[in-house]
């Protein structure tokens, strides 16, 4: 069995700014988003880890990188969701510009591509459990630190916890908050923390 200690990387600009959709974009963490990634670090401090994971974006990377001081091992598997055209705006702003691919996302995301021309949810589950499944598959034991993103987080965890993939904006995912989960040797996935602390 794995132990998993799953974040959502800092706060960065677009997080402060009404949650602009960042996907791909390679921004940076803010301030507050380093000092709260300082504060996972202080949480974590003792806890032994047997590898740290990050998607290859710097908010992630850095995120983890702060909490360990170890450079994590990128898997392009991580990144965040491709949100097409929804990249760089705000829910407001491209609802307003095309509500109908907000309502194709929200009724149906595991079949719908997200802002029209990005990924589904079923894409994004796929890839972040082939991730795990080849986490437990190779090292079948440990515990580990994962640092990815809002989107790709809550699809998976939707997924593995049997819930419908559109349900999956009811798991809320802070910035640098602590998720705890196991796998077990039939990768049954458990949540054992969800925005906690240690």
């Amino acid at each position: 069995m794995i132990t998993v200690f799953l974040l959502r990387h800092g706060e960065t600009a677009w997080n402060a700014d009404n949650n602009r959709y960042c996907g791909r974009t390679d921004i940076a963490l803010t301030e507050k988003g380093i000092k709260q990634a300082e504060s996972v670090a202080i949480q974590l401090k003792g806890t032994v880890l047997d590898g740290v994971y990050s998607s290859p974006l710097q908010r992630a990377s850095n995120t983890a990188r702060i909490i360990t001081g170890k450079e994590p091992v990128t898997d392009s598997r991580l990144i965040e969701a491709d949100f097409g055209l929804w990249e760089n705006k705000t829910k407001e702003e491209f609802i307003a510009e095309n509500e109908q691919l907000w309502i194709n996302w929200m009724t149906d995301p595991s079949n719908s591509k997200a802002g029209g021309t990005g990924e589904t949810g079923l894409d994004v589950v796929h890839r972040v459990d082939d991730f795990f499944k080849q986490l437990l598959a190779e090292k079948k034991s440990g515990t580990y630190l994962v640092a990815a993103h809002n989107g790709v987080n809550r699809l998976y965890m939707s997924y593995k916890l049997g819930m419908p993939l559109k349900n999956y904006r009811r798991l809320l995912q802070l910035n640098s908050a602590i998720t705890q989960f196991t796998l077990d040797e039939d990768d049954v996935f458990t949540l054992q923390m969800l925005n906690g602390k240690l």
